[in-house]
């Protein structure tokens, strides 16, 4: 029996010695492709959807575009006649279209010619009846939004075009004003609709038991593909949106390129993918009400019920002037942020806020981690460049500690700010690893703000001409 027992042993030890080498190999980590390295990969994995070649024009489906005549059916006819042919482009001419809501299908392309401008009608009624849809990150049924689809695939929008949402203080915007709930309320028990959804929301209500809508104040978005594969988002102007503008939700393989967002609203955030994958934004000028970009995956206990994170995201060549936040990653953040690039961006405005915002709270939880900037031009931001910041909005009164890890800055210059880096984490749980390199903060008046925060490095890093 020993015998037999050495040679079993002998055999096991012979056998690791030929298998541990390939196995330490397979799993050293120097092979693992890390950080910048992962970006050609995931741009390969972005590719724009392709579409036949046939255009169906919405003047010849009844459609004028002077403005005034309601084009929404003549949409509805167009993009149907597309869809039914196996795809191509609704050309938009050049004229005023006045319409509803429009809702895409498979394989169609809508196409605005140079000088079309599609404006939205501010009846809400045009965007009824109420869709599946997500407000601030919890899922509910509510006015439709302006440009929608739900699970569909092979889905544009491009051209040199406008798209105007025609919201201003009297219509749309004035909801948020009113803290989005019904004018003249007088009952002491009445619930503001954003409060009571959000409650459904904590309570795992049924999401087809959440309807708003009609005698109902929630504003909705400009674009909002919900559930959608292969989206491109190209070339146009928008303007005036009643709240998020661009808003990918549970998406695969988006582009969103060389658009232009001029929308000064309330929560006018420019783009706002939210729980997507693979997503490229390039080339694109934002100057918004609110953050420019905002990356989000849900909110509070909707958010971790759907557990879909926003990954893979590559932002590059944007142009950001005003808005709260150029690069944002939450409030929205509960079902995790993770693979954030942003590369070759200029910010500069007095009224912009903040370079790189990160915002949650125990609330909202989650686990942001992997983000990085490169090559980022900054003039004026009127508060800190860098802000990490674990008490926003609803502050620590949750039982969801949020992570934030992973933070990587290179090359990144400003010129005027109230603070190069305002980074406030929680004592039980620290903002983690954040490494700046190769960095200039100028004209910052005021101290840097750390509090909880473990591993931060800082290698060839300026504020105000001071080695760091």
């Amino acid at each position: 029996m020993k015998k037999s027992l050495r040679l079993n042993v002998l055999y096991l030890i012979s056998l690791l010695v030929l298998i541990l080498p390939t196995s330490l190999w397979c799993f050293n980590p120097k092979s693992v492709v890390k950080g910048w390295e992962q970006v050609p990969q995931i741009l390969s994995q972005i590719k724009p959807p392709e579409f036949p070649a046939h255009d169906f024009i919405i003047t010849d489906y009844g459609a004028i575009g002077d403005g005034k005549f309601d084009c929404t059916e003549a949409f509805k006819l167009a993009i149907e006649a597309c869809h039914a042919a196996g795809g191509g482009r609704v050309i938009i001419p050049e004229g005023n279209f006045l319409t509803g809501t429009i809702h895409l299908k498979n394989n169609v392309n809508l196409h605005l010619a140079e000088n079309a401008r599609l404006l939205f009608s501010t009846d809400t009624d045009k965007y009824l009846p109420v869709v599946h849809t997500r407000y601030e990150g919890v899922e509910c049924l509510n006015f439709s939004p302006l440009i929608y689809a739900y699970q569909q695939q092979n889905l544009a929008i491009t051209g040199s075009g406008k798209l105007d949402g025609q919201a201003d203080s009297s219509h749309w915007w004035h909801w948020a004003e009113m803290v989005e709930r019904r004018p003249q309320q007088t009952d002491l028990d009445y619930q503001p609709d954003r409060d009571m959804l959000f409650q459904m929301g904590e309570e795992n209500m049924p999401v087809k038991e959440r309807v708003f809508g009609q005698y109902h104040f929630l504003r909705t978005n400009f674009i909002q593909f919900y559930e959608c594969q292969n989206i491109l988002i190209e070339g146009i102007t928008i303007e005036r949106s009643p709240m998020w503008v661009i808003n990918p939700v549970l998406c695969e393989n988006v582009t969103v390129n060389k658009v232009r967002v001029v929308s000064h609203g309330p929560n006018n955030d420019g783009c706002n993918p939210e729980s997507s994958k693979n997503v490229l934004i390039q080339g694109c000028y934002f100057d918004t009400g609110d953050d420019c970009i905002a990356i989000k995956s849900g909110r509070n206990g909707d958010g971790r019920r759907i557990n879909t994170a926003s990954e893979n995201i590559i932002i590059q060549d944007c142009i950001m002037r005003d808005g709260h936040g150029g690069v944002v990653i939450g409030s929205e953040t509960s079902g995790n942020c993770r693979n954030i690039f942003a590369q070759n961006c200029t910010m500069d405005s007095p009224n912009l806020e903040r370079a790189l915002r990160i915002k949650t709270n125990s609330l909202r939880g989650g686990i942001i981690e992997n983000i990085y900037l490169r090559n980022v031009t900054i003039g004026n931001v009127s508060d800190a460049v860098i802000r990490i910041y674990f008490y926003y909005g609803e502050g620590d009164v949750g039982q969801h500690t949020p992570t934030v890890r992973n933070i990587f800055i290179e090359n990144l210059t400003s010129q005027s700010s109230m603070y190069a880096l305002f980074l406030e984490g929680y004592e039980r749980s620290p903002i983690t690893n954040i490494n700046l390199k190769d960095c200039q903060f100028k004209g910052a008046k005021n101290k840097n703000v750390i509090n909880h925060v473990t591993d931060l490095k800082m290698t060839n890093v300026y504020i105000n001409e001071i080695k760091q």
